[in-house]
């Protein structure tokens, strides 16, 4: 079974762990409704994608 031989030090831990932060994600603005959506997805708001309808939205009323 591996074991480490020697204690990992604080600086070498945290120099390892400086990449896992998480990132805010990139927005884009729908061009329709002019709500903010993730790349490459669905507007939410009023279900187009790349100017076509897609999904068909309730408006909840």
């Amino acid at each position: 079974m591996a074991v480490p031989k020697r204690r990992t030090s604080r600086a070498r831990r945290d120099r390892r762990r400086a990449h896992d932060a998480l990132k805010t994600p990139t927005l884009g603005v729908c061009p329709r409704c002019g709500e903010p959506k993730l790349p490459h997805r669905v507007c939410s708001g009023c279900g187009t994608y790349r100017e076509r309808q897609v999904l068909s939205v309730d408006d909840g009323d």
